[in-house]
């Protein structure tokens, strides 16, 4: 026990009876109690053997977007205190993460999260048109095997997120507070809470045995526990589409543009999203109107002719918006008492619009590691524990991210001609249907993460596109644009599973934490 009750000398037995009583029930609930001196990266806070009762949690979790709110709903509803501090309560308004994955879906009705897709006026989504020099394909996710009601989703993130939080503040046992963490408190290299400035603007400091971190992509705390390399290779430009139709219904359109895609989707039944990707960290001017001229010489004429009139209409409105993309691979720096999910632990591109499914799936997979344990007190044995967490989230997480930073590289326009070759088999591969269609397909979706699938298609497409440059008859030319189309193809998926990690993501089974049982209670 880190807690001790002296008894005063006119306090009678009974009453010390009651003390010791509550103190063993609140070791049985998780509460971590303690006197000794934190540090954080840039102060030192003496940490009082007193403790308001009303910060004591089991989990502390940063952040109520997508990841932070389903995880609080998730771990209240298996019984325990979570107290979750968000930097803003009101509706997020983004530009991103807003398409779920049929495999997402899955994962939401896992959680009992399902309905907070509904009286949101979401729509579904059933696959991806393709679009490519006056030419395009279909490519329907595979979705036969499933209840009718699974496909994908697509909203405005700002009113799921919303849902998300309500369904979580109704459990009685998850606090949602408003307030901005400014740093880790640290014990001997053992994080046992956060201090934050609640909504007043007060100085508060809030404990618990698990401090869990998802507050994105803009993260100011998880330079102490990972590593984070951060490549941001392009930026999308945010419109929103009225009083049009896409030509495929219920479907995401991706145009192979130059130089860089262009993405359409439905997020309600009267607004469709048009992200147009602008590769590097700078985009041309919104304020001098120089955005609104690319848009309109270099953009609108490479897109579908029914959509061209509203997309013009949409640049003339002037609600331009951008984001800048980021990828950062998982590589974490295991600490005790404190664990990284969501965007502030691993992002990719968002072409592929995989990154709700992964982090959705990594609370499924934290959930059920958390669920045979009653007390998270003893934090370096649970941080060992926790390290399985890394390699069993691998095969989901991993292919998303490595199809992702693999599809964006191959769909942008290159002068190499051995990449024009990579992109055009990649577009005839799909076009081919049956498994060259559904393979990459159940993979871009979430429902079949295989890594070992993934690489089989990607070099499927370059000896596909060999093949091509080879018949009828071949050419000392050709054979070597077909050898340096090879090269490129590897130079592109190799560097990513090297980031993701080719033991964690092909042999997880020969990962010493993958066997690791949970501690004795």
């Amino acid at each position: 026990m880190d807690q001790y009750y002296y008894v005063l000398g006119s306090l009678a037995a009974s009453v010390m009876a009651m003390g010791l009583l509550y103190n063993l029930l609140a070791k049985r609930n998780g509460r971590g109690e303690g006197s000794a001196a934190a540090t954080t990266a840039t102060t030192t806070t003496e940490i009082s053997g007193e403790r308001r009762s009303k910060n004591d949690a089991d989990v502390i979790i940063v952040g109520a977007g997508v990841a932070g709110a389903a995880l609080a709903h998730t771990l209240g509803k298996d019984g325990r205190r979570v107290h979750v501090i968000e930097r803003d309560l009101t509706e997020p308004d983004r530009i991103v993460g807003e398409l779920l994955q049929p495999g997402g879906y899955l994962k939401l009705i896992e959680l009992g999260l399902q309905d907070c897709v509904e009286n949101i006026d979401a729509q579904r989504v059933f696959g991806y048109a393709l679009f490519k020099d006056g030419r395009n394909t279909r490519l329907s996710y595979p979705l036969e095997k499933f209840h009718s009601d699974v496909s994908g989703r697509s909203f405005h993130n700002g009113r799921f997120i919303q849902k998300m939080r309500e369904k979580a503040a109704t459990l009685p046992n998850v606090r949602l507070e408003q307030g901005t963490v400014t740093s880790l408190l640290e014990e001997k290299g053992t994080i046992k809470g956060v201090q934050y400035k609640n909504k007043n603007g007060e100085e508060v400091s809030a404990y618990a045995p698990l401090t869990i971190v998802c507050d994105g992509c803009f993260s100011n705390l998880r330079k102490s526990l990972c590593k984070p390399k951060v490549d941001v290779p392009s930026c999308f430009v945010g419109l929103i589409l009225e009083n049009c139709e896409l030509p495929y219904v219920n479907h995401g359109h991706v145009i192979l543009a130059d130089p860089s895609p262009i993405l359409f989707y439905k997020i309600s039944s009267t607004e469709i999203r048009c992200l147009v990707d602008v590769p590097g960290q700078k985009v041309p001017s919104i304020s001098n109107g120089e955005m609104a001229k690319y848009l309109k010489t270099m953009v609108a004429p490479q897109i579908p002719p029914q959509l061209q009139d509203s997309f013009i209409a949409a640049i003339d409105k002037g609600n331009i918006r951008t984001m800048p993309n980021r990828s950062m691979p998982a590589d974490p720096h295991p600490t005790p008492g404190a664990l990284l999910m969501g965007d502030a632990f691993n992002m990719r591109h968002p072409l592929t619009g995989g990154g709700m499914t992964v982090a959705l799936s990594d609370i499924v997979v934290l959930r059920d590691l958390l669920r045979p344990l009653l007390d998270l007190n003893d934090a370096p044995t649970l941080c060992r524990y926790l390290e399985s967490f890394y390699t069993l989230r691998k095969p989901v997480a991993s292919t998303i991210n490595t199809l992702a930073g693999a599809l964006y590289k191959v769909f942008c326009a290159s002068p190499d001609q051995a990449l024009k070759e990579m992109r055009q088999a990649c577009f005839d591969y799909l076009s081919l249907g049956g498994v060259c269609s559904t393979g990459p397909v159940s993979l871009l979706s979430g429902l079949n993460p295989r890594p070992l699938s993934l690489v089989v298609h990607f070099f499927a497409v370059a000896v596909y596109g060999v093949g091509r440059l080879l018949l009828p008859f071949p050419s000392p030319k050709r054979m070597w644009i077909g050898a340096r189309l090879i090269s490129g193809a590897s130079g592109i998926i190799l560097p990513i599973i090297k980031a993701e990690g080719v033991r964690e993501m092909f042999f997880p089974a020969t990962v010493p934490a993958y066997y690791r049982a949970p501690p004795v209670n």
